[in-house]
């Protein structure tokens, strides 16, 4: 079991644990104790749902604020205004909150990868295009793979973050 990170109405939590490459790997576990490790292109694809429900423009503004507020470490205040902006999501509050929370961890956890010289930009990167540029799920998830980080500092720049 790892470092507990958030609990939700429905019985889930995410967690902090080992994973393939660090001891920043992100899993949700539900109310039936079934633990996953949620990847970019679940991520995305849930993104672009709820997009299709509530607007592109919506999530990604609140996406950035999340983003603003993130750093090298888990912030209850960050966890508190992830539930804030979730709530306005009548119907779909805890789902939100779930992915929202999933892509603020996977943030930290970006800001705490050794050598880092882009850090949560890459995911703001993808978010971007998936909902801004409406890309497809995988081009946003997976187009950065074998890139250098200066061609993905580059791309991040020439969108202004």
């Amino acid at each position: 079991m790892g470092q507990r990170i958030n609990d939700f109405q429905d019985g889930s939590y995410l967690e902090y644990d080992k994973g393939n490459f660090d001891d920043w790997c992100v899993y949700l576990v539900t109310p039936s104790g079934t633990r996953t490790a949620p990847r970019d292109t679940d991520n995305f694809r849930q993104l672009k749902q709820y997009a299709e429900k509530y607007g592109a423009d919506a999530l990604y503004r609140d996406f950035v604020q999340i983003y603003d507020l993130t750093g090298t470490t888990l912030e209850a205040n960050v966890l508190r205004e992830i539930s804030n902006l979730s709530a306005r999501y009548r119907g779909d509050e805890t789902g939100i909150a779930i992915l929202f929370t999933i892509l603020y961890t996977a943030m930290v956890s970006e800001e705490n990868k050794a050598h880092t010289r882009l850090g949560k930009r890459i995911k703001r990167l993808g978010v971007h295009k998936l909902l801004m540029e409406n890309c497809t799920v995988d081009n946003s998830a997976n187009s950065m793979r074998g890139s250098t980080w200066r061609e993905i500092d580059s791309l991040c720049r020439a969108r202004g973050f």
